[in-house]
């Protein structure tokens, strides 16, 4: 009798288990419903790109999604390095990913047609122009491997040195002056300088050991990366300006529902390059403010292309820069034809 107790007690308890808790199969269907992406780019947390650029984005993707999209954001280039995060982004190593264009000399020739000095003026302006050539299918060919979100861009870069004032190309001979990319490097080299290729990350270190003089960035990246720290002397010259992608792996967008696309399509295209251009240029602003408060010395050359002394350097590197474009086959005229006129529409 009480074998026959024990015995009837240990079906109950089992069938009273069985019936209550969840099954395996419900718990990992629920589970199932939340897709988790990651975002890999370069800027420091503290950044504005980070905090008041993705973070936002972020959080409205999960807020729209009802929580059935969750975005990590990897800041640092700690999951992928800067030159090769749109590499990783095409490949699937991560789901999302942010990288400057002219990190990978080649690959995005005509987005970089947009680099050429006397186009933007502002981040603004740039974000605009870059979005525009995206969606009127000038440039989109370049990123057909993956699933373009939108296009950001900085403000026109200036020089930064530790103690060189620089006000003619003269002033350039024998500076060891950090590129953003090929566009930079050609006009610092054509004004004498010896353009030196690096990641953003790399150049304050670089500073230190004096393995280089100075570096051209714009304000934003300038003080996000606490290069004001070392540098003293500013030359405001707008004689580029960096074209910025954000995308996501082709795969992974089109692996979600129809109705997960459409957040991520309500938060992608003009609407984010244009909040993007506001953060930029406000940045540019701040950081000015900064080293001026500093007691830094400012050299202004607001019209470089009209400048008797920097007209021809500016020149001969976008020259240069469109001719060896034509050399792999493709047509940069053209391009840099619609950049002018998608510039002169975006002017704000």
């Amino acid at each position: 009798m009480t074998k026959m107790l024990t015995i009837s007690l240990a079906l109950a308890a089992l069938i009273g288990s069985t019936g209550c808790s969840p099954s395996n199969d419900t718990a990992a269907a629920g589970a199932a419903e939340t897709t988790t992406l990651r975002f890999s780019h370069f800027w420091p947390a503290t950044a504005a790109t980070h905090t008041e650029i993705f973070e936002p984005w972020a959080k409205k993707i999960e807020q729209e999604s009802g929580g059935r999209i969750k975005v990590e954001i990897y800041p640092s280039a700690t999951l992928s390095k800067p030159d090769v995060t749109y590499d990783a982004t095409a490949k699937g190593t991560v789901d999302i990913g942010s990288q400057l264009q002219g990190y990978t000399n080649g690959r995005f020739p005509l987005t970089q047609v947009a680099e050429l000095p006397g186009l933007s003026n502002s981040a603004a302006q740039m974000n605009c122009m870059l979005q525009t050539l995206y969606d009127d299918g000038v440039i989109a060919d370049e990123y057909k491997d993956t699933h373009l979100l939108f296009m950001m861009g900085t403000g026109p870069g200036g020089m930064h040195t530790i103690d060189k004032a620089i006000r003619t190309p003269d002033d350039l001979k024998g500076l060891r002056m950090r590129r953003p990319s090929a566009i930079a490097g050609d006009i610092i080299e054509a004004a004498g300088g010896t353009p030196v290729g690096l990641p953003a990350t790399d150049i304050y270190t670089s500073l230190q050991r004096g393995v280089l003089d100075g570096l051209s960035l714009p304000w934003d990246a300038t003080g996000s990366f606490r290069l004001i720290e070392l540098t003293n002397t500013h030359t405001n010259i707008p004689f580029y300006s960096s074209a910025i992608m954000v995308t996501m792996n082709k795969d992974k967008y089109n692996s979600l529902p129809d109705d997960l696309k459409k957040v991520i399509d309500d938060n992608s295209g003009m609407q984010m390059a244009a909040m993007a251009g506001k953060v930029f240029d406000a940045e540019d602003a701040k950081y000015m403010a900064e080293a001026k408060a500093k007691g830094d010395t400012m050299i202004d050359i607001p019209d470089p292309l009209n400048d008797p002394k920097w007209k021809g350097p500016l020149e001969a590197g976008t020259e240069k820069y469109l001719n060896d474009v034509a050399a792999l086959g493709l047509d940069p005229q053209t391009v840099y034809q619609k950049a002018k006129e998608a510039s002169a529409a975006c002017k704000v």
